[in-house]
């Protein structure tokens, strides 16, 4: 099980969410508190409490492409991790810690993905991936077919969201891209699940999903009201009041100032509004 977190609001250093918390996504590269569906401490199916395989961040600045930071090595191993953090200001950015359970450790692999204006992070996995691998691949429009570097089910899905129209709309594009791989999983006869809990920014706005093909989904909360942000950092606290904060498990132990999304959840947060629907395949 991956950890990861995406941020919208004010322009803040990324050291505010990533390493100072009490539980800060540094931390849970090491010492991740949550499983998949309960958020009890234990680590049922591929969900592990070390992210150690790889980890990245993407951030959104002046220009509409974002930058991009991955490495193969742990995050608690790499210094330019927190040194990057420290030192990077952005109003839009989102970071991954991996946990390949299956999978190859490199650096092309590791999250996010990022592809002219959008950025893609992915916690889950196509359980029969390989043996669909081929025929979702040839299903890439030959526009982002050559950007597909890695060998991750997680890549495919983007590009293949963006074959399908992500680039017109966020929400349809990953509607309609779940719904093909979960047609693959019955016609190659696959009964595990395809889980996707996932973020996409495009510059403007961020979005998330919590879904799963058996309503067993990897945990995503949103901070419940500002205060669930004031609470958590002494530094930033008025900035961070306004913003909105989507993450797989939270930063500190004030469980009621987070949300656990319900399965099928569709986030977007733009400007200062969010709102959630419903994610329905088709």
């Amino acid at each position: 099980m991956c950890r990861w977190l995406a941020w919208s609001g004010p322009e803040i250093y990324m050291d505010t969410l990533l390493l100072r918390p009490k539980y800060s996504l540094l931390m849970q590269s090491r010492f991740a508190r949550q499983n998949y569906v309960t958020g009890m401490p234990d680590f049922p199916d591929g969900a592990f409490p070390t992210n150690g395989d790889g980890f990245g961040f993407g951030w959104y600045g002046d220009k509409p492409e974002p930058g991009l930071y991955r490495e193969l090595r742990p995050a608690w191993s790499d210094e330019n991790f927190a040194s990057l953090a420290r030192n990077l200001k952005s109003r839009l950015f989102m970071a991954h810690l991996r946990a390949a359970y299956d999978g190859i450790v490199q650096r092309t692999n590791s999250h996010p993905f990022a592809h002219g204006r959008f950025l893609f992070q992915h916690n889950g996995e196509v359980i029969g991936f390989a043996s669909m691998r081929r025929e979702l691949m040839l299903e890439i429009d030959p526009q982002y077919f050559n950007c597909v570097h890695g060998t991750t089910d997680s890549e495919v899905c983007f590009f293949l969201a963006l074959t399908l129209g992500m680039d017109k709309g966020v929400k349809t594009g990953l509607e309609r891209m779940t719904a093909r791989i979960e047609r693959a999983r019955s016609e190659h006869g696959i009964d595990g699940p395809f889980r996707l809990t996932c973020a996409v920014a495009d510059g403007e706005a961020l979005y998330a999903v919590r879904y799963s093909s058996d309503n067993r989904s990897k945990t995503l909360y949103i901070n419940d009201g500002p205060k669930a942000l004031q609470r958590m950092v002494e530094r930033d606290r008025q900035t961070l009041a306004k913003g909105h904060l989507i993450l797989s498990e939270p930063l500190d132990d004030c469980d009621a100032d987070w949300q656990l999304l319900d399965e099928s959840s569709f986030v977007e947060v733009r400007g200062d509004q969010i709102s959630v629907s419903a994610f329905t395949p088709q």
